[in-house]
């Protein structure tokens, strides 16, 4: 009996020591496979998604560092918010100085008037369509440049006319910005002729050159086409000497000169390249300057992924599962003067999303595609917390 329980005692411990064993030689297996997994899986998920970014030109991002002479980081100190609660997005600004109003279009379709002198906010049209660029014509229609419908005039009794929405045989996907020659010729751009508004960081992050300048005559009502295969083509400002229009490229950080008439008629130059942020709606002030929203400053890790096509795949992959990444961050209006020198710069790093700075009188009023109001800045102020050159990498 003693022998059995002795030899049943060494028989379990073997098993016990079996199992162990085979514990141990598994252990690193399972292991393996559950730190494999994932990244197997991801890798699948990469090869399968159909979603295909090519390189960007980065060539032609100028080398040399943008110098501002002045600026102020604290952009936020001492703003005034107008319209809170009332506008939804007001994107961009035309402004009446008649009336003393700006218009605004805001995400409900709404474009809305703003009385400068009580801040008092009022409905003056809908376009059902989402208003975004804004020029004051010389009849005092507003035209605009409306993401969904195209380009439209909106006359100062409130009808809405379409214009034009398509050019080459291509519909307008997101008509981006808009501003009128002292002619009447109504320069504008369309920011992809693939993706439309909701999907526009699909363009932006695919690399492919949608976007598109264009001409329309409200006399012949002729749409031309003059520049395409843009990165994202957005506002446009005509120049004062009225022999040039400049229009800025997004995904590029890079406002473009176009000559539209004299010796230089149909020329493309660079106005001012390698900005500290990405060019949104641009204005000029009748003073010597053009103010450029720049709705995010640009960073290291937006640079790389605009770099290396992979990343930028990666990240869309992340939106369809997560949602959008908040990038965007420190965003501000540039100031430069008519050969496209920096001047000053206005940002501030809690801020996010503008995307046009008007100057009006002593003041400047930014508009954002995404925040409920408009923010006001008293440069009289704003001016006292300017620092002296810096240089933006």
């Amino acid at each position: 009996m003693a022998d059995s329980r002795s030899q049943t005692v060494s028989q379990s411990q073997a098993s016990s020591a079996g199992h162990q064993l085979r514990k141990r030689l598994w252990r690193p297996f399972i292991t393996v496979l559950f730190t494999m997994f994932p990244v197997v899986a991801a890798m699948l998920v990469y090869q399968l998604d159909s979603f295909d970014p090519a390189p960007l030109p980065i060539h032609e991002l100028g080398q040399a560092p943008v110098v501002i002479s002045l600026r102020n980081d604290r952009m936020l100190q001492g703003a005034e918010l107008l319209g809170v609660g009332e506008l939804q997005g007001p994107e961009d600004i035309a402004y009446d100085p008649t009336a003393n109003v700006v218009y605004t279009g805001c995400h409900d379709g709404w474009i809305k008037r703003v009385r400068l002198s009580d801040s008092v906010v009022e409905n003056f049209v809908n376009t059902h369509g989402r208003p975004l660029g804004l020029a004051l014509g010389h009849n005092k229609e507003i035209i605009v440049a409306d993401a969904y419908k195209g380009l439209l005039n909106i006359s100062k009794d409130g009808e809405v006319e379409l214009l034009t929405d398509e050019a080459d045989g291509h519909k307008f996907k997101l008509t981006d910005g808009v501003d009128i020659a002292d002619n009447g010729m109504i320069y504008f751009t369309d920011a992809s002729y693939k993706y439309n508004l909701n999907e526009d960081i699909w363009d932006i992050l695919e690399g492919k050159p949608h976007g598109r300048f264009m001409s329309f005559d409200p006399v012949t009502r002729k749409t031309d086409v003059l520049v395409s295969h843009l990165y994202f083509a957005n506002g446009v400002a005509v120049s004062p000497n009225q022999d040039h229009a400049i229009f800025c490229e997004t995904v590029m950080r890079r406002c473009r000169k176009y000559y539209i008439k004299g010796s230089k008629q149909g020329g493309l130059e660079t106005f001012i390249d390698d900005l500290p942020g990405f060019p949104d709606n641009i204005k000029y002030d009748g003073d010597g300057h053009y103010w450029i929203a720049l709705p995010s400053a640009n960073s290291v890790p937006l640079d790389i992924a605009f770099r290396y096509p992979f990343i930028r795949k990666v990240m869309a992959i992340a939106m369809k599962y997560i949602g959008r990444l908040p990038t965007e961050k420190d965003a501000g209006v540039l100031v430069v003067d008519l050969e496209g020198k920096p001047v000053a710069h206005y940002h501030d790093h809690r801020l996010s999303m503008i995307t046009s700075g008007m100057k009006i009188g002593n003041r400047v009023y930014c508009g954002s595609v995404r925040h409920p109001h408009i923010l006001k800045l008293d440069l009289a102020k704003e001016n006292l917390w300017l620092s002296s050159t810096i240089t933006m990498q």
